[in-house]
């Protein structure tokens, strides 16, 4: 790290995030004035372009690359067309301990006076709210299930190579060839599709007159330098900017800011879930990289500091702020932008490359909260990069995340894209599955799955909010066989999903109409073919996500249901429901018995995993295939982020021995303390998951520093990983820190400002969590390796 990486990464580390109420402004002033004038998708491109010549933007001392999404780094914009704050939100989020973003008293009155009084009742979330049936606002609000895009719109979004090779001028020229060849006479949506491509077009320009306002600033602080050196970087910028993105990038410079100007636009013109993501940056770059090495006009280091700049210009971008449950669900800074390394290419081989180890030098140093890198290793990757990728593992970061490429790739082809698109496509977020460039993958929320399980045992009814919020499945005394609990169960579970994808389905239809992304929609394939938004079917591929939480939870209360009440017969129904209602209290015996004394999922005992087989069956045959808006399907992922605590929250003592409001297990991670024979007998278990069918999985394991020490250690975890994928695993990822520095940090937060830990699929700073977060790191399961 030179003197220059090392004063921008504390600058951004140090940064206080904070709201920036611009964009706000300028958007109900646009708004005001246009609102009905122009068809939607040509009205959101031309508030974009507003917002292009409008916005302050900054370039700040010493950077090499440049653009803000506010006014400074680590200031960000509200999207009030998506959620229109309150002022006692603008309060809580200036206050509240965890996750503050600083706003002004100033700024809080003129956003009452000018914002508010515009955008309440118009914005995305007053209409979600407001015409949602009362049986999803029940379901939803007792935690059955929560809704991406209650406060920001769907994602996620990754790309392809494309825009490496082509510019925006290129992409105006597309449009406009596509625009000559529409069909008055025989195509009924001709004229939709001339208004969206015209949308389009306004976008690209929008991004060429963004680009030539940093150069004309670059232009206009170098004649203002006095340092020679910084004069001449600030003429490189502007001739960087002068040129992408208009025009394809042609040296390893220009392609970086060539891919900051589109994510920074694409985050500009609207708040997406997940932000953007570059995909599969090492092999993007490695053209660049290899012709001016070629030519001696970039050197390892030089290329180092370039990619080191990216990584902090990401993450001076936090997540703009998030009120009520999507707080609770996701409460972190992080935006999730997610760099994959290594993979494979298109042809099938090996896609790792000088760039993907550059790369891992750049996370080790830096140990930023964002980006997150991700190792992706298939048959053809070589040791020496899952062996680097474990030498950043054991630091502690929490990162990279380590995928399976060759799952990937099997998730992708199983539903229906091509070989080669798969194999470009990977991962974005935190686990999840697409093909990049290519596909708008939408996630539209959490599925709570041992939730569902509690109302089955009160016959619909949700014992913590009083209401009958699912069906009358019968009272659980009269269920005289596991088959015919697990019948009513799976009732109830389909019922809860067709509440929710019906919803689902009103909600996506909303912001194709509402909120076209006209920008986006230039940078993903066939949506200029097609002539359609990025929101409304444009890309080749359209797939929406349900993720369900829990499968350790209710496996394991499955098991103890199955164990005890009908094989064993050694406790009655009168017995257990009584002690779930009491949370246990004067039934500990009870509790140890079921804690102890079940076959729990983890450890590699058929007893309980055949259990994990029957629900993750239930749960594809619920949700797969099921119809979207886009004439394409919804599929499952098995993710929480940090939904599994929220849903804890919202969740009573359950069969397996967990008291009420403790966190549900996360991802496909076995229940807290349940694992207990090793991380070997983790990974057998989740082998029995066909996790083809998903589009992701998500493990967590936790090792003690001890545990990796040496070279040897590193062999072990490298072997883990490689009998986990070839056994069929989707994901693995480590937390590598003892419980004795996390009681340290903990007392004394000052002291440990840089610990990150891993806390779903992505890291956040331990600090930065609030204490139900720290107390769930904390007991996951300290593993050794054998």
């Amino acid at each position: 790290m030179n003197t220059r990486i090392s004063q921008l990464r504390q600058e951004s580390f140090e940064a206080e995030p904070a709201i920036s109420i611009e964009r706000a402004l300028l958007e109900t002033e646009f708004y005001r004035e246009h609102n009905g004038k122009y068809s939607q998708p040509v009205l959101r491109a031309r508030l974009f372009h507003y917002l292009c010549v409008e916005k302050t933007i900054h370039i700040g001392a010493k950077e090499l690359l440049v653009g803000e999404r506010g006014p400074a780094p680590k200031v960000v914009p509200t999207f009030p067309e998506l959620t229109c704050h309150s002022v006692a939100d603008l309060q809580v989020l200036n206050s509240r301990a965890m996750t503050r973003y600083r706003i002004s008293e100033e700024d809080i009155e003129r956003y009452q006076q000018e914002v508010i009084p515009y955008w309440q009742g118009r914005s995305m979330r007053d209409r979600i709210f407001n015409e949602v049936p009362p049986e999803w606002q029940d379901a939803y609000e007792c935690g059955l299930f929560t809704e991406f895009m209650e406060q920001r719109a769907p994602g996620h979004t990754a790309l392809d190579n494309t825009i490496y090779r082509q510019g925006m001028r290129d992409f105006k020229e597309r449009i406009d060839e596509r625009i000559s060849r529409l069909d008055y006479h025989h195509d009924p949506l001709a004229s939709d599709r001339y208004e969206q491509l015209s949308a389009m077009a306004i976008a690209c320009d929008a991004m060429i007159l963004f680009a030539h306002r940093h150069a004309d600033l670059a232009e206009e602080l170098a004649t203002e330098e006095a340092d020679g050196t910084r004069r001449q970087e600030l003429e490189l910028i502007a001739r960087v900017c002068r040129r992408v993105p208009e025009h394809a990038p042609r040296t390893f410079h220009e392609a970086l800011q060539m891919y900051w100007f589109v994510h920074l636009g694409t985050i500009t013109e609207l708040n997406g879930w997940d932000a953007m993501s570059p995909g599969h940056l090492d092999q993007h770059l490695s053209p660049f990289y290899r012709r001016e090495q070629a030519r001696g006009s970039l050197s390892r280091e030089q290329a180092k500091e370039l990619l080191s700049c990216l990584w902090i210009k990401i993450n001076n971008h936090p997540a703009p702020p998030k009120v009520g449950v999507t707080a609770l669900e996701s409460g972190t800074y992080n935006d999730f932008t997610q760099i994959n390394l290594g993979g494979l290419l298109c042809d099938g081989q090996d896609g790792a490359n000088e760039i993907s180890y550059l790369a891992l030098e750049v996370a080790d140093e830096l140990h930023l909260l964002q980006p997150q890198p991700s190792v992706h290793i298939s048959a053809k990757s070589p040791d020496r990069l899952l062996k680097a990728a474990s030498r950043v593992i054991r630091k502690g970061y929490g990162y990279p995340a380590v995928f399976n490429s060759d799952a990937v790739v099997m998730e992708q082809v199983r539903v229906g894209k091509t070989v080669e698109d798969a194999r470009e496509g990977g991962t974005s977020g935190c686990i999840e599955t697409g093909a990049f460039g290519k596909e708008a993958y939408i996630l539209t929320g959490y599925l709570n799955v041992p939730k569902i399980l509690e109302i089955t045992l009160n016959n619909g009814h949700d014992p913590l909010s009083g209401k009958q919020v699912g069906l009358e499945t019968g009272d659980p005394r009269g269920f005289n066989s596991f088959e015919a609990l697990y019948t009513a169960f799976s009732r109830q579970l389909t019922h809860i999903i067709d509440l929710k994808i019906r919803v689902n389905n009103y909600i996506e239809r909303m912001y194709a109409k509402y909120s076209p992304a006209p920008l986006l929609s230039v940078v993903i394939s066939d949506c200029i073919e097609k002539g359609r938004d990025y929101y409304d079917g444009g890309p080749r591929y359209n797939t929406n996500y349900i993720q369900c939480c829990g499968i350790g939870t209710i496996t394991d209360s499955l098991s103890a249901i199955q164990t005890h009440l009908f094989e064993q017969k050694t406790v009655s129904w009168d017995e257990l429901l009584q002690a779930l209602a009491d949370n246990f209290q004067g039934h500990e015996a009870l509790r140890l018995k079921l804690w102890n004394k079940t076959p729990f999922f983890g450890n590699d005992d058929d007893r309980a995993d055949t259990i994990m087989q029957l629900v993750y069956e239930s749960l594809f045959a619920a949700i797969d295939g099921r119809a979207n808006t886009k004439g394409t399907v919804y599929h499952l992922n098995m993710l929480s982020t940090t939904c599994h605590v929220y849903f804890g929250k919202k969740l009573g003592a359950t069969p397996n021995g967990r008291l009420a409001w403790q966190p549900a297990s996360d991802g496909t991670s076995p229940s807290h303390g349940a694992d207990r024979q090793g991380p070997t007998a983790v990974i057998k278990s989740l082998s029995k998951m066909d996790q083809s069918k998903s589009g992701g999985t998500l493990l967590n394991q936790r090792f003690l520093p001890s545990v990796l020490k040496t070279e040897q250690d590193l062999d072990k975890l490298c072997a883990l990983v490689r009998t986990y994928f070839r056994l069929g695993g989707h994901h693995i990822q480590f937390n590598v820190v003892d419980t004795a520095t996390l009681r340290l940090a903990q007392q004394s937060p000052d002291d440990y400002r840089n610990l990150l830990v891993r806390v779903a699929g992505y890291s956040d700073y331990f600090v930065d969590l609030d204490a139900d977060h720290q107390e769930e790191i904390i007991k996951r399961t300290e593993q050794q390796l054998g």
